[in-house]
């Protein structure tokens, strides 16, 4: 039965569409199509084949595709003296499969929110906002993340991440949809249902997660989509860095047009750094030589680290700062991008 190589070809073939849909997903499900029944003498008695038949049905349907029509383009033949088919790799390493199709590395992109919270997005801006209650960080095809904040303080207009939630959403042969939920004092290493892997899937093991540091840093692989995730919890707050294939992060459509990650945080949610600090030099001075310790370029993570601490009183906001930009020195491959200026 070779149900496997129908499901290695349709991924092929849609993994590169993200949210453009229309006539090449249908294109890509007669294909599908094609190639299971092609299959159905030897597969009849395999449960993955029955669910692809079902599944197709079902896409059909949602995507409004008519069973007869123009089909996928054979999938073309890697470069030079590799002859292998795109079914011999693994369709969940999201590496391999687009250095088969396009013959070279994937583009990354990198962004985090930490603090009160300040977020970096994924074209670098720098924002610190308000944004109390729920606001999404990531709404595309593959990933929702989800950031609840509350006020850092008693009458406090600035907050910090008390909550994450985020899910992986169901993929094909790789993954069932996962859940992962972090709060204060409680950083799990597994997810919502208990296990640490994408389930039992053939390619399950694309997606796990794993414990760095007991309480504090947990770290999410999600090789199916080339993408990984630092949460970390320093003092009390909660903090998130992604680093995450470029198409991934494209794979949206308008209506999923507020994210902090792609846009910041709006206008009316955003706060100065340097306007809520008058008349508390002394606080600074000894917030800015308490960030010096573990920050010494005065970038804008190490300007977040004073407003943090002058503004919470918590001295542990130094290690939010930091642990952000760790995990931006590791995310970024372009190391000249790591310190921002104002």
């Amino acid at each position: 039965c070779k149900i496997l190589r129908c499901n290695s070809e349709y991924v092929a073939a849609t993994l590169s569409l993200g949210s453009r849909r229309g006539a090449a997903q249908c294109e890509a499900l007669r294909s599908y199509s094609r190639c299971t029944r092609r299959t159905a003498r030897t597969c009849r008695g395999d449960l993955a084949f029955h669910s692809a038949v079902h599944g197709i049905e079902d896409l059909m349907i949602q995507n409004n595709c008519s069973k007869e029509g123009p089909t996928s383009p054979p999938r073309p033949r890697p470069p030079g003296g590799h002859h292998r088919g795109f079914e011999a790799l693994d369709v969940c390493d999201y590496e391999k499969s687009f250095a088969y199709k396009h013959g070279q590395p994937p583009s990354y992109r990198h962004c985090a929110a930490f603090g009160d919270p300040h977020v970096r997005t994924f074209h670098h801006d720098f924002h610190t906002c308000r944004v109390e209650g729920s606001w999404p960080l990531l709404d595309n095809d593959y990933l929702f993340v989800q950031a609840t904040s509350s006020p850092v303080a008693k009458g406090s207009d600035a907050t910090v991440t008390s909550k994450l939630t985020i899910i992986f959403k169901n993929m094909k042969e790789c993954i069932e949809q996962k859940v992962y939920q972090a709060e204060l004092d409680n950083l799990p290493a597994a997810f919502q249902d208990g296990s640490v892997n994408g389930g039992e899937r053939p390619g399950g093991g694309s997606l796990s997660i794993r414990e760095l540091s007991p309480g504090r840093h947990v770290e999410i692989r999600a090789a199916y989509i080339g993408t990984t995730i630092a949460v970390r919890q320093a003092g009390r707050q909660l903090s998130f860095s992604i680093r995450a294939a470029e198409e991934v992060t494209r794979a949206f459509t308008e209506e999923q047009d507020l994210q902090l990650c792609v846009s910041g945080c709006p206008r009316s949610q955003r706060i100065s750094r340097s306007q809520r600090r008058g008349g508390r030099a002394a606080a600074e001075a000894a917030a800015r030589a308490l960030c010096k310790a573990t920050l010494p370029v005065e970038d804008l993570y190490f300007q977040s680290c004073v407003f943090d601490v002058v503004t919470s009183g918590d001295a542990n906001f130094t290690m939010a700062a930091h642990g952000a930009l760790e995990d931006a020195r590791v995310f970024l491959a372009d190391v000249e991008k790591l310190h921002i200026f104002q």
